[in-house]
């Protein structure tokens, strides 16, 4: 602290004390080494905050970012068929052509197309390993009629064996693939001696199991058998029964959805429609914004939780320091400079914290996504302004005890 006195002949009033920002600074500095174990504790609950406000925020940019790639993959890559004929017209008959699959197939930007039907056996549609009886035990399972095209649009995973493919469909065969749960209930645990479910007294040959799908995973609990089969043995599907599952490239989606009707059914195109995938803009967008409120919500909590912090030590320090302040006061110190000091100290502090969270976070981000195999996302805003939230944080709480400690009285201070 310095004091700049004019010389007192002719009374002249003595100049006000004042508090340069240089030694502003190293009067925080000293206080802070002073006691540098509780300055640390302090600052720690500031990189908590800070740390937390950017690792949440990085996370949540990059599990975004995850989201995007999975929609743009996925759902956007995905168009449904419906039968709507029997709206249209109660005696269409059925809507999917035999060679539906082609039709479709020949489109740009489509990679698989099939039709499907969850199929409704008349009388007992117990599906069953061995050839027994039909009321004597068994497992319900669902049935699902489904083309070589429709298979592949699903993208399954083969645990053993193979997909029937084009020549077993067309020649009617009665096989099925079915999934590893469904394998396990029934017993199967290998291929290789050509196990038979049975639906009903209806023997079907298992040449495949899945244990996985991108696509319809109720694929994954049921037997599903080629479509041919499935009309030779129980009749084609009823009105508004069957669909079409589509794969396509990206972006190709829409107009796919536009000309898949008119492909399927020049004659009668109204018989069918076509289910686009959703703007994929407006799920990332939805789920961006739950994802963002909710970790905001959270890295507040954690930025009030160091304030807190930051002012309770703060305010033991200003009465431990109280024969300090009292002095400062004596020798001239006004209370704004008392204010200031104070406030330069846990500002300080706060900034400290932000910055050293501010690097714990991002490492943080980093570490997450390497062992997830993702692709770090962090914007530089949230870096910039990470530091700037523990300086403000600091500040704030050490507002009260600051202007605390500057209406401290010296005479009261120096008695302690």
């Amino acid at each position: 602290m310095r004091f700049r006195r004019r010389t007192a002949s002719g009374r002249r009033p003595v100049e006000p004390s004042v508090l340069p920002l240089r030694e502003l600074f190293s009067e925080s500095l000293a206080g802070m080494l002073q006691r540098p174990g509780r300055s640390a504790l302090t600052a720690l609950g500031t990189v908590l905050g800070v740390g937390t406000f950017v690792a949440i925020l990085g996370l949540t940019a990059t599990t975004s970012s995850q989201i995007d790639s999975r929609f743009d993959l996925l759902t956007a890559t995905e168009v449904t068929v419906e039968d709507t004929s029997v709206q249209q017209n109660a005696f269409a008959g059925p809507v999917f052509p035999a060679d539906a699959d082609e039709r479709v197939g020949r489109l740009g930007g489509v990679e698989h197309a099939g039709v499907y039907w969850t199929v409704h056996p008349a009388g007992s549609a117990t599906v069953r390993s061995s050839p027994v009886g039909a009321d004597s035990g068994g497992e319900e399972i669902g049935i699902v009629a489904a083309s070589p095209g429709a298979l592949l649009a699903a993208d399954p995973h083969l645990a053993q064996g193979r997909l029937y493919d084009t020549y077993l469909s067309r020649s009617a065969q009665p096989v099925a693939v079915i999934g590893s749960g469904i394998a396990a209930r029934l017993g199967i645990t290998t291929l290789e001696t050509y196990p038979a479910v049975f639906v009903g007294d209806q023997p079907f040959t298992v040449v495949g199991i899945i244990d996985d799908t991108r696509r319809k995973a109720d694929f994954l609990l049921s037997v599903i058998v080629p479509r041919t089969t499935a009309e030779r043995v129980w009749g084609p599907p009823k009105g508004g029964d069957a669909r079409m599952l589509i794969a396509t490239r990206v972006g190709a989606a829409g107009q796919i959805a536009h000309e898949a009707p008119t492909a399927l059914r020049p004659d009668h195109p109204e018989y069918l429609k076509a289910v686009p995938p959703p703007d994929p803009r407006t799920l990332r967008g939805t789920v961006t914004g739950d994802l963002n409120q909710l970790f905001l919500l959270l890295a507040a909590i954690c930025l009030v939780i160091g304030a807190v912090g930051i002012a309770n030590t703060t305010l033991v320090a200003v009465l431990e320091r109280t024969g300090e302040i009292g002095l400062r006061r004596a020798l001239g110190a006004r209370g704004r400079h008392i204010t200031a000091q104070f406030l330069a100290e846990s500002g300080a502090l706060g900034a400290l914290g932000g910055l050293v969270g501010t690097s714990l976070g991002g490492l943080t981000v980093v570490i997450v996504a390497f062992v997830r195999d993702w692709t770090p996302v962090v914007h530089p805003l949230t870096i910039a302004a990470a530091p700037v939230i523990g300086l403000l944080t600091g500040l704030l709480a050490g507002l009260y005890p600051a202007l605390r400690a500057s209406r401290i009285q010296p005479a009261e201070a120096l008695r302690r």
